[in-house]
């Protein structure tokens, strides 16, 4: 059992690691593999010249954020929109997934949970409400892209406890004055 579970384990840190040439599709199946079937994935849509995209990277790799969100969710990345020298960068096949899961028009970062299955749980549009029209949150700074990102954290992850949420929150809402 132990080699069946360390083959399991070698296989996924191959294919996370050759992630960086694999197409869109072939990102999606790896995340799913990596799932193991207990985990949401977070899908997540940049491009190089995004400072709120970097802002978004930063906010997930930070050392109190990220053993949250690697507890729940699988990371998967798809460049979209990169012009010039930089197009090669862009994701093969990632603008139907972008499109599929309701980003077209809409904005960068956008990012989605999707079920283990590889199912839209959630995108990033917050609806509309207090006014505002349905748009895409992006790197939630905002109270209100706060709000919508729990709301997210809520549907996608709902075994999340109430103290994780609260250092997910206590990081993206800055402190009152």
């Amino acid at each position: 059992m132990r080699a069946i579970a360390r083959t399991l384990l070698l296989l996924t840190a191959t294919l996370a690691s050759a992630q960086v040439n694999l197409p869109a599709n072939g990102r999606l199946d790896s995340a799913k593999i990596q799932t193991s079937g207990e985990r949401a994935i977070f899908a997540i849509f940049h491009a190089s010249w995004c400072s709120w995209c970097k802002r978004l990277d930063a906010f997930l790799g930070s050392p109190e954020i990220q053993p949250v969100i690697d507890k729940y969710f699988v990371q998967v990345y798809f460049t979209v929109q990169e012009h010039g020298d930089k197009k090669d960068l862009n994701t093969p096949g990632a603008d139907e997934f972008l499109n599929q899961w309701g980003g077209n028009d809409s904005g960068l970062p956008f990012f989605a949970f999707l079920d283990s299955k590889g199912v839209m749980v959630v995108n990033s549009i917050e609806p509309p409400r207090d006014g505002r029209k349905a748009a895409n949150i992006g790197f939630p700074d905002a109270d209100h892209e706060v709000d919508w990102f729990l709301t997210m954290l809520s549907k996608a992850a709902p075994a999340m406890t109430a103290g994780e949420r609260a250092t997910l929150e206590k990081s993206l809402r800055p402190p009152k004055k």
